[in-house]
């Protein structure tokens, strides 16, 4: 959370949970398998929404991943390193898609390898599935073009951290109603 000292903000400070980033990839994917639009691009902002709507509503988020700012939009800085664990132990392979919006490069879980869902709480795990089904009928260029409308990514330089901090402070469009769900919890 915020800590306040006398004198001092500090930003909260997320702490990374490798197995359930990884197992978050593989609970995505699997339920993106039937998803034709679904690639990395996608993939990188259901990522990011997942863990800022988490911190909204939960006051964490769900992985603690770094998430930058790129030009396709917010993508956690742990992705490629996490994604190649899965490819190297032979859970999942990386696969290149066509569509008629071109290709994609997806994450497809093999067969018989399904998420690890007692690291997650259910709370998280809802989120996950209403930040999957806002989208899911977007092309990955929509995603990233909705995602670059996210005042937390605006305000950040070519590369930097996107701190969590900022979604609290941020005005942007949210995929769902995690704020009137929260709000509604604590009224």
């Amino acid at each position: 959370m915020v800590k306040v000292e006398p004198g001092k903000l500090r930003l909260y400070e997320p702490v990374f949970d490798a197995a359930k980033f990884r197992e978050l990839l593989v609970y995505v994917a699997r339920k993106s398998e039937d998803d034709p639009l679904f690639g990395l691009v996608k993939l990188s902002k259901i990522l990011y929404y997942a863990d800022f709507a988490a911190f909204r509503k939960l006051r964490k988020p769900i992985t603690g991943a770094t998430y930058r700012k790129y030009g396709e939009g917010p993508a956690p800085c742990e992705l490629t390193a996490e994604r190649r664990a899965l490819v190297d132990s032979g859970d999942a392979e990386m696969r290149s898609v066509f569509h008629f919006t071109g290709n994609c490069l997806r994450l497809a879980i093999r067969p018989g390898r399904e998420p690890d869902l007692a690291l997650f709480d259910p709370e998280e795990l809802a989120l996950v599935d209403q930040v999957i089904a806002f989208f899911r009928p977007r092309t990955e260029r929509e995603a990233a073009e909705y995602s670059r409308a996210e005042t937390a990514w605006a305000g950040a330089g070519h590369r930097e951290v996107i701190p969590y901090d900022a979604a609290l402070l941020s005005s942007a469009p949210i995929p769902f109603d995690v704020e009137e769900a929260f709000h509604a919890e604590h009224e």
